[in-house]
């Protein structure tokens, strides 16, 4: 199973309490569900209104569990941004 880093900004940070941390996963789904057991409550809302990067790339609204992860790799976690 891969090992990559959960990297989290603004509120995802603050509900994590933590600014970035390692999982291991094969897809995004995946990663997410471990950061949901890891961190339940507050984080968990965050993340239902957070968009995503892997590896620099956008998801958009490909389905979680086809965005496959690879070794080494970053999932960012951005909830929505005031002020563009």
């Amino acid at each position: 199973m891969p090992k990559v880093t959960v990297r989290y900004w603004a509120a995802a940070k603050a509900a994590a309490g933590v600014a970035d941390e390692p999982h291991e996963a094969d897809t995004l789904a995946d990663a997410l569900a471990a950061v949901r057991a890891r961190h339940p409550g507050e984080l968990t809302r965050v993340l239902q209104r957070c968009s995503f990067l892997v590896d620099g790339d956008p998801v958009g609204t490909r389905a979680h569990e086809t965005v496959r992860l690879a070794e080494g790799g970053t999932v960012e976690v951005l909830p929505p941004f005031a002020g563009g």
